[in-house]
């Protein structure tokens, strides 16, 4: 396994953050909530209907949209040329020695790149890349090595492409800074946690296959350097860490901690979701809520001590985020089965509802105006009252296979498919 400190360009930067109340400047909003309360989009979209623009997307990529702006960034991955596969990572799992059964492996290279376009065009502005050659480790069949969503403080974008390295970029698609954690081992089927910006740092959550190498880390947004490194001792997890009161929360497989993002100091540690930590956490009520779907599904809704408050034991994902909403936790299968219970107290008001239509589900939640967006594969959106009545109130297909979250934004929410990046937003009045 590569390892070694990070590397970096210094470059001087404006201090602060000028972000928009409209930002969605991160994985699941500014936040991580997937509440985009303000906004204003429209309820029902197709094709080609309410779609202000839609963009050529090269590659492939999973990232979330993120918008800062009138600027909208994306990360694609463009597979490349067949390579010799060099010397994989061997992995360890409840040691054994372990290979997926769904790990592609790292036999082309690829092109990683980062797209800016105009938000009131679709025009794409810039095109960077920030890594082209071999990649360290394998990936899931469905993956590829655009799937985290890069977060931004209204000035800088950084990008993670985790064991490709970590990219910051002004918004006219000047490298700041770039930095390298070395190789990250995920069990061979990809990198699944984003970054997160807490004040002047961003953080990496960087759990590795049986834990031995886990640990978890800050950079200083403004030049890359390392702020703090603080080991851990979590097997691999794909879950995105999520800040509520003042603390960084952070699941796992075996334990669920809270840490004081300015040093990496852990502050406590309570139950794990006792599987493939992929969820992220939510946090709402002076609770954060995790879960896992695979191989047993759990649901922990914890205090900020990691006590525990109360718990629920079906009708979780293996992918898909919980999201609160109002007084009411919302959780979903891979297959959109829905279940909503009382966020404070884990009453259940109603369980396993089907969407309109069989479909596998990769995309988390959204919420705004008192309503839910679940979105499929095929790319069909379904608009759900939010509330203890479950109704569908409507159903949108825009045409293609979606795989990453919808990012909303003031008037519009866009949504990036397989080939295209779409801007949904009501026809301007004549």
């Amino acid at each position: 396994m590569r390892t070694g400190a990070c590397c970096f360009i210094p470059i001087v930067l404006l201090s602060g953050s000028i972000l928009a109340a409209a930002d969605w400047s991160g994985f699941r909003g500014p936040n991580g909530s997937g509440v985009a309360e303000g906004s204003t989009f429209p309820v029902e979209w197709d094709a080609t209907k309410n779609i202000a623009w839609r963009a050529e997307v090269p590659g492939k990529g999973h990232s979330q949209p993120v918008v800062s702006g009138n600027r909208v960034f994306l990360t694609v991955d463009i597979e490349g040329d067949p390579a010799p596969v060099g010397k994989e990572p061997k992995h360890r799992m409840d040691g054994a020695d372990f290979h997926h059964v769904r790990a592609l492996p790292p036999d082309h290279r690829h092109r990683l790149e980062v797209l800016c376009f105009d938000a009131d065009t679709g025009k794409r502005l810039w095109q960077r890349v920030a890594y082209e050659g071999t990649v360290f480790d394998s990936r899931d069949r469905k993956s590829n090595y655009a799937t985290l969503t890069p977060v931004t403080d209204g000035e800088r974008l950084i990008v993670s492409f985790e064991s490709q390295g970590v990219y910051a970029y002004n918004f006219q698609g000047d490298l700041l800074w770039k930095a390298s954690f070395g190789g990250i081992k995920t069990a061979g089927i990809g990198a699944g946690t984003s970054p997160v910006l807490v004040g002047d740092h961003v953080l990496f959550q960087l759990d590795q296959d049986d834990g031995t190498d886990s640990f978890i880390a800050a950079l200083n947004k403004k030049d890359g350097t390392v702020a703090w490194r603080t080991p851990r001792s979590s097997q691999v997890s794909w879950s995105t860490p999520v800040v509520s009161s003042g603390q960084l929360i952070v699941s796992s497989t075996e334990s669920t901690i809270g840490y004081d993002p300015k040093t990496g100091r852990e502050l406590w540690k309570g139950p794990g979701v006792e599987g493939n930590a992929v969820p992220s956490p939510v946090a709402a009520n002076g609770l954060v809520y995790v879960s896992s779907g695979v191989p047993k599904k759990r649901l922990y809704a914890l205090r900020n001590d990691g006590s525990v408050a109360w718990t629920y034991q079906k009708g979780t994902a293996y992918v898909v985020s919980p999201i609160v909403y109002g007084e009411f936790l919302y959780i979903f299968t891979d297959a959109g089965l829905m279940t909503c219970l009382d966020a404070k107290t884990g009453a259940v008001k109603y369980e396993g509802k089907r969407p309109p239509k069989p479909a596998n589900f990769t995309a988390s939640p959204i919420a705004y105006d008192r309503k839910l967006l679940m979105t499929n594969e095929d790319g069909d959106t379904f608009v759900i009252a939010a509330g203890p009545e479950h109704a569908v109130v409507a159903t949108n297909p825009i045409g293609e296979p979606v795989f990453a979250s919808l990012a909303p934004s003031g008037d519009s929410v866009y949504i990036r498919g397989e080939k295209h990046l779409f801007r949904v937003r009501r026809p301007a009045a004549k």
